[in-house]
């Protein structure tokens, strides 16, 4: 294995031969290098994408920060190497390696993957063989890292059940601690065990083979390791059931939430290079209450926990501090429903008035977007203005409930113009359950009249940008059981939109490539066959999926082909209402009850209400009861929780969900 110095010394040969050499050399203001034989594990987090793409990332920041805030632990930084650093690395024989200290990825104790999105899976593998550890999880022995994943797409982790060992469910500022403190006690020398903060048990066990760390890994909660459970199927290819294999493991994993926020990260990497986003960026909420019935990270993401408005201040203040940046960015699925937004946005003024810094605060809801807010974000060098409707008529909006009328839409639009901002982004999906031609019609007739309604105010400087993706109904959501549009409806969709809104210049229509939307279906939606297509793609040249530069669509429908495999099977296919999915033994902490039954009230055109002013019993609270009765006030935007059961509300919906036919069945 090559020393650091042997591996700089071959990068000092290639990287005047790429793209953007500042993506390999680490070294950033704010990067922490620690003695490496100063502590007992070494972790690596791999984001498998770009380095633009992947500094910016709010949940490696997160993790980075609470591994390194140990004495006993050090954690540095991977990214994917772009298609020319990795044909020369492999020309040169470089392995992957992490940017703090040049040391090959197969060094460290245990390499977390961040998979925020399934279009990854394929670079994953890449990466995996890139650093000479073995892509498949079987073939891995005690001299090999632990490879662990996290991200919202492992909430259906099956298609990468073949290459992970061990996948966290859920959020992981706590669960990463208990990981580490198990590999570091059963690789432990005897002479340092009694130092370590695990159980006596755990603590106790003779040199430990892989399988022995995998079993305590079993054992968290919140951790699934796929080769310790089985998935049967029944003759039509659905799945039967899926059971542990072992004793004392749960047969349903429950994702890890923690109670309270911890402080946000303030040591800001600051990028070799311009990169995607280059800015402070602080998460002000996590969570989402709306219940918009295609949102994954909505459904994913319950309970809403707020940071306190202080608290928030002070980190963007330290962050601003040290690391430079002149933009801030103040997070959230939904942040014009942080409950105090407007203090928020007057202290930030406040505080950073005179400094020129722009402030973003994405993810802005049309219902919640006061007169009050855009008067205040007006004075802080905003950029452009992004909504996001989804849907263009009353009847769609109700059905994924999102609902806002039109002329609330075209109100907001109309003030913010007013208000000085000429660029508005309106964001839509096509493919929704129960979509129309005439649906889509009306996405063009409403930028149309939006647009129309800002010259009016501003003049014919004004401008909209309307990216418009396609629906792909993910696990753990009230859509579940939908199929995908056809390639031919979405078609025939993105030709109406061109054809509608490719005439006006200051109008601005970006799509989905609706390729990227069946591979995003597949994977999102797949059983464990699926892994031997992801190989098969990757072996036969698929990688960064995400780009035009490496894609290559053709050979998944190969993978398809040669394992006897029917994509449509995954995508085009209606879902029984008694149908086991594949992700059945993983929980979101959402009832499989409560989402059929908000999929039901969909078909009937039904919304539901902020769950804050109105509990549904959604899961949540029973799940999480003790840990809510621990933490009450304002932590969490949920009930407050006095004793077991004391109210109707939390009540265990009990209709089964095979008791009511679903459309197409």
């Amino acid at each position: 294995m090559l020393t650091p110095e042997q591996i700089e010394n071959k990068l000092d040969r290639i990287l005047l031969k790429v793209q953007k050499p500042g993506r390999y050399v680490g070294g950033e203001l704010n990067s922490t290098v620690k003695d490496w034989d100063s502590v007992q594990t070494k972790v690596a987090f791999v984001f498998p994408d770009i380095y633009d793409i992947g500094v910016s990332n709010v949940g490696l920041k997160i993790l980075y920060d609470q591994v390194n805030q140990r004495d006993d632990a050090l954690a540095e930084r991977v990214y994917a190497p772009w298609l020319d650093m990795e044909a020369l690395m492999r020309e040169h024989e470089v392995p992957l390696y992490a940017l703090e200290s040049k040391r090959p990825l197969a060094c460290f104790d245990l390499v977390g993957f961040t998979l925020p999105y399934e279009t990854l899976y394929t670079n994953t593998l890449n990466l995996l063989d890139l650093s000479g550890i073995p892509v498949r999880s079987a073939d891995r022995d005690e001299t090999h890292p632990i490879i662990i994943a996290g991200g919202h797409s492992t909430m259906n982790p099956e298609p990468m059940h073949a290459f992970i060992d061990a996948f966290v469910i859920g959020e992981g500022e706590e669960v990463i601690h208990e990981i580490i403190n198990v590999i570091m006690s059963l690789r432990a020398s005897d002479s340092e065990r009694s130092n370590l903060p695990v159980s006596r048990e755990i603590a106790s066990t003779p040199t430990a083979s892989r399988n022995d760390i995998l079993e305590e890994l079993a054992k968290i909660q919140g951790v699934y390791v796929p080769i310790f459970y089985q998935a049967n199927y029944l003759e039509d290819g659905t799945v039967s059931h899926i059971e542990p294999t072992i004793a004392d493991i749960p047969k349903v994993i429950t994702k890890r939430v923690v109670a309270k926020l911890p402080p946000p990260p303030t040591k800001f990497i600051v990028p070799n290079i311009d990169i995607v986003h280059n800015r402070v960026s602080v998460e002000i909420m996590r969570g989402c209450t709306r219940g918009c019935r295609f949102c994954h990270a909505g459904m994913i993401t319950r309970p809403v926990r707020e940071r306190p408005v202080d608290e928030v201040i002070e980190a963007l203040d330290a962050a601003i501090k040290s690391s430079g940046f002149e933009e801030i960015a103040l997070l959230s699925l939904s942040s014009s429903d942080y409950t105090n937004v407007l203090e928020l946005v007057t202290k930030v003024g406040e505080k950073f008035g005179g400094t020129h810094l722009k402030v973003s605060l994405p993810s802005l809801r049309i219902e919640s977007v006061s007169i009050d807010l855009m008067e205040k974000l007006k004075d802080k060098r905003s950029g452009g203005f992004t909504l996001a409707p989804e849907a263009a008529t009353e009847r769609m909006r109700r059905i994924i409930n999102k609902f806002v009328p039109d002329e609330e839409v075209i109100n907001t639009t109309r003030e913010i113009y007013r208000r000085g901002w000429t660029t508005i982004k309106l964001y839509f999906m096509i493919g929704h359950p129960s979509e129309t031609l005439e649906d889509v019609q009306a996405i063009a007739d409403l930028c149309k009249r939006v647009i129309a309604e800002g010259r009016k105010v501003a003049g014919m400087r004004v401008k909209l940008n309307a990216g418009v993706s396609t629906f792909v109904p993910k696990s753990q959501t009230p859509f579940q059981w939908v199929s995908c549009d056809t390639p031919e409806q979405i078609r025939a969709k993105q030709a109406l939109l061109r054809r509608e809104l490719g005439r006006d210049k200051n109008i601005k229509l970006s799509l989905t490539d609706a390729e990227d939307s069946f591979l995003e279906a597949w994977l999102s939606r797949g059983d464990r066959k699926m892994a031997e297509v992801v190989y098969s793609a990757w072996k036969n040249g698929s990688k960064f999926d995400a780009w035009n530069e490496g894609k290559k669509y053709g050979a998944w429908m190969e993978a398809f082909e040669q394992y006897g495999l029917d994509p449509l099977f995954y995508t085009h296919r209606q879902r029984r209402t008694d149908e086991v999915f594949p992700w059945e033994h993983i929980t979101a902490a959402v009832r499989k009850n409560f989402l059929f039954q908000d999929f039901r009230q969909s078909l009937e055109g039904q919304i539901r209400v902020d769950c804050r002013f109105d509990c549904f019993a959604c899961g949540i609270l029973p799940t999480f009861a003790q840990m809510r009765r621990e933490n009450p006030g304002d932590v969490w935007k949920c009930p407050e929780v006095k004793s077991p059961g004391r109210s109707n509300q939390l009540a265990v919906i009990s209709e089964p969900v095979n008791s009511v036919p679903v459309v197409g069945d």
